[in-house]
């Protein structure tokens, strides 16, 4: 018996990383999930790879109706919703202050790290509400919570998505409904390289295990963190067992923030840039700020 068992799950940025994990995850604990995600190819995969507790939807998260669609797919589909997990993200702008763009690509950084989740909150909420019960995980970051270990606009929309997860669990708490955020460390996930598309056919797994082994010696426990160890958080926090869990930024990052920190990650960030260019391996957004942080 799954501590998931019966209940109902949206898992946006499904596709990859983080997503993919959880997905896999809730599905081995009893859940049905629907994946929400903009790569089709990878979700349509995924999903037939899960079976029938599984069914994938296109959803730009940065916009309103393809939020507001997905929550009615998983409803009309399954008749409720106790889970939404805001989990898509990526890197986004991660220049210096003083060469900041404010055009396209940070608008883009802010409508799909920090929008998304608000509109995922929005609509799910009605939804919860009249059940009088369900949560809202969204991912967030160690970013999020000190600076030094992400770029500017990453950190502050990180930062940003830990304070509405306070504010939204004190308005939804009296219906029962508990909201929560997670905050990764150095995860090994394809974020670090543009999502995988900065990757030649072939390169993905050895790419991941070379940052693995740096991922490895950035905090006090001598291991990277994987996907499945947010998975396992986001099992528990959407579980009956976290009943009384809300209102929290929980951080999972084998002792990260806990130690040398933010030293400790921007050497290995250019050591690791180093390592990548002369394999021919680009990693965008630059090392200082996207080889700091795994959310997606």
């Amino acid at each position: 018996m799954g501590r998931l068992d019966g209940k109902v799950a949206l898992i946006t940025g499904a596709s990859s990383g983080i997503g993919r994990a959880s997905a896999r995850h809730f599905v081995e604990e009893g859940a049905q999930v629907v994946l929400a995600d903009i790569q089709d190819d990878a979700g349509q995969k995924l999903a037939a790879e899960l079976g029938e507790r599984a069914a994938y939807v296109h959803s730009d998260v940065a916009g309103e109706s393809d939020v507001r669609g997905m929550i009615e797919f998983a409803v009309e589909r399954h008749g409720r919703l106790d889970c939404l997990f805001n989990n898509a993200g990526f890197g986004g702008e991660g220049a210096a202050i003083h060469e900041l763009d404010t055009g396209e690509l940070f608008h883009q950084t802010v409508d799909v790290l920090f929008k998304g989740v608000v509109l995922g909150m929005k609509y799910a909420a009605p939804v919860l509400r009249e059940q009088r019960a369900g949560c809202i995980l969204s991912t967030a970051s160690v970013a999020g919570v000190t600076a030094g270990y992400g770029g500017h606009v990453y950190t502050a929309m990180k930062a940003a998505v830990i304070n509405l997860t306070r504010a939204v669990a004190v308005e939804l708490g009296p219906f029962g409904v508990r909201v929560n955020a997670i905050c990764p460390g150095g995860i090994t996930t394809p974020i670090f390289f543009g999502g995988g598309e900065a990757l030649e056919p072939g390169q993905e797994e050895g790419a991941l295990q070379q940052l693995r082994t740096l991922l490895g010696r950035a905090q006090p426990i001598p291991r990277a963190g994987e996907p499945l160890d947010i998975a396992h958080m986001a099992a528990f926090l959407a579980s009956d067992e976290a009943a009384f869990v809300s209102g929290q930024a929980i951080v999972v990052d084998g002792a990260l923030l806990a130690g040398s920190g933010s030293r400790a990650m921007a050497s290995l960030a250019a050591e690791g840039a180093a390592e990548f260019a002369a394999e021919g391996v680009d990693t965008p957004g630059a090392p200082a700020s996207a080889a700091r942080r795994g959310d997606d």
